[in-house]
C-alpha cells in the first residue's frame, strides 16, 4: 500500500479538488487516498455550507477512499494550528507516505526556505516582525513583510518570494511544511499547482471555480446556477441537502444567537478566547451593540490588524464556548483516535493498516467513544457533539435536530 493524504474542507467538493486528487495520485503512484476533512465549521470561521456527512459522500463518490474528521478544535483555527492539527492526524496513522496540498507556487524549495526561516526564527527576523506588528498590521501581513526583508538582507532575491507570501494556499503550504518538520514526520510533502480561480475569488471567472465563488453563487442565486461548476456527484448531494432543509448554512443564520451572546457577556469574558489582544475585546463589545447582522458586525470590527477571518474564528469559538485553555490542553495531548465519516473498500484496507501499525482508537459508531473511558477522547468528542448541534441550529429552526452525531452513520460505498 502507498497512501497519500490531504487536509481538506470540500465545502463543497469541486473540479479543482477533483484535479488535485487525480494529480496527487499520478505524482505519487499512490494506491490509496485519505482526506482529513473539517466538519461542521471551517477554517475561515464559518459554518460549513453543508453538513459533514454530505461532504463525505461527495468526497467518496468523487474518488477519495477514506474520509476522517478533522476535529472542530483543529478546523476553526489560524493557518498554523489548522495545518498542525491535520498533519498530526496523518502522522499518527503511521501509514501515510505523502501529503499533497495545493499551492499557487509549485517551487517547493522556495516554500521550504520560507518555512525553515519561520521554524528557526532568527533574531533579525524577529526584530523585523515586531517592527511591522507595531505599525498596526495583522500578524500574517507583518510576517510576510518580515520574511521578504530578512531574505533580502541575506542576499536572496526577494522578488521571488514577495508574491508567494500573498497567496492563501502558499501560506497554508508553508504551515504544512512547518508541521512536518516540528513532528519530525516521515511523510513526504507534494505541492500541486492550484488550477482555475484563486482561493479567495468571490466571483466565478473560469470553469474551475473556487469553493468561495461557488458558495457565494449558491447563496445568492438558484442552485441550478452552479451545475456546470461541480462534478455530478457533488451537485447531486448538494441538491439533496437543499431539498431536505430548503436552505444552506451560513454565518448570518446565527444572527439571533450572537445577539444573545453579546448581550450576556462582558469584555473580560472575551479575553478567555484565542486570538484576542488588548483592546480588541472592547472593540467587539462596543460595535456588537450597534448592528444586528453578524456579518455587518464583523465588517465593522475588522481592520488591517484584525482580518475578518480572525474575528469570525473568535466568534465561532465563542459560540461553542471553546476557550484558549481548552485548546492548549488538546494540542498538548497526543492524537488518540480517528473518526470515520466515509469509506469505500480501499478505505477499509487503510483502516486495517492503521489498526496493525498504531494504537489509535477508530471511531465508526459515535457512541462507542463513551465506552473507551479516555478523558482526552471524551473532551474532543463532547466538543464535537456540541459543534454539530450548533451547526444544525443554523439550518433547522422549526424542528430542532440534536444528537445528529449519534444518529448519523458514516457513508459506506
Amino acid at each position: 500500500m502507498k497512501a497519500v493524504g490531504f487536509i481538506t474542507e470540500y465545502n463543497p467538493f469541486h473540479y479543482g479538488h477533483k484535479y488535485h486528487l487525480e494529480k496527487s495520485k499520478d505524482l505519487t503512484n499512490a494506491t490509496h487516498t485519505i482526506a482529513v476533512m473539517s466538519g461542521s465549521f471551517v477554517q475561515r470561521g464559518e459554518p460549513s455550507l453543508i453538513d459533514k456527512w454530505t461532504k463525505a459522500k461527495m468526497a467518496i463518490d468523487n474518488g477519495v477512499d477514506l474520509v476522517i474528521e478533522l476535529p472542530f478544535v483543529y478546523s476553526v483555527q489560524s493557518a498554523e494550528l489548522f495545518a498542525y492539527g491535520g498533519i498530526r492526524i496523518l502522522d499518527a496513522m503511521n501509514i501515510v507516505d505523502f501529503v499533497a496540498f495545493g499551492v499557487e507556487n509549485e517551487n517547493i524549495e522556495q516554500l521550504i526556505k520560507i518555512s525553515d526561516t519561520l521554524i528557526d526564527e532568527p533574531a533579525e527576523f524577529s526584530v523585523l516582525l515586531r517592527k511591522y506588528l507595531s505599525q498596526g498590521l495583522s500578524f500574517s501581513s507583518s510576517r510576510s513583510r518580515a520574511i521578504e526583508d530578512y531574505l533580502q538582507e541575506k542576499g536572496t532575491d526577494e522578488t521571488a518570494y514577495s508574491s508567494i507570501l500573498k497567496k492563501s494556499n502558499n501560506i497554508l503550504a508553508i504551515e504544512y511544511l512547518k508541521a512536518l518538520h516540528r513532528l519530525n514526520s516521515k511523510i513526504q510533502p507534494i505541492a500541486i499547482k492550484r488550477q482555475g480561480d484563486d482561493y479567495n475569488d468571490v466571483g466565478i471567472k473560469s470553469n474551475i471555480a473556487s469553493a468561495t465563488g461557488i458558495r457565494n453563487k449558491v447563496l445568492k442565486d438558484k442552485l441550478d446556477s452552479i451545475t456546470s461548476y461541480l462534478p455530478e456527484a457533488s451537485y447531486k448531494y448538494l441538491k439533496e441537502f437543499y431539498d431536505k432543509y430548503q436552505t444552506f448554512n451560513c454565518f448570518n443564520n446565527y444572527n439571533h444567537i450572537f445577539q444573545y451572546i453579546f448581550r450576556t457577556i462582558d469584555a473580560d469574558y472575551l479575553t478567555n478566547f484565542m486570538d484576542m489582544e488588548n483592546g480588541l475585546e472592547n472593540r467587539i463589545i462596543s460595535i456588537s451593540k450597534k448592528y444586528y447582522e453578524i456579518e455587518k458586525i464583523v465588517e465593522k470590527i475588522a481592520t488591517k490588524r484584525y482580518p475578518s477571518t480572525r474575528i469570525k474564528r473568535i466568534f465561532i469559538h465563542l459560540l461553542n464556548d471553546l476557550t484558549k485553555e481548552i485548546i492548549k490542553e488538546i494540542y498538548n495531548n497526543p492524537v488518540e483516535y480517528i473518526r470515520i465519516l466515509g469509506s469505500n473498500k480501499k478505505g477499509f484496507e487503510i483502516l486495517n493498516e492503521i489498526k496493525a501499525n498504531t494504537n489509535l482508537s477508530i471511531i465508526t459508531k459515535f457512541s462507542d467513544f463513551e465506552k473507551l473511558n479516555n478523558e482526552s477522547i471524551n473532551l474532543m468528542l463532547n466538543i464535537e457533539k456540541k459543534a454539530t448541534d450548533l451547526y444544525y441550529l443554523g439550518i433547522e429552526k422549526q424542528n430542532p435536530l440534536v444528537k445528529m452525531d449519534y444518529l448519523t452513520s458514516p457513508y459506506i460505498k
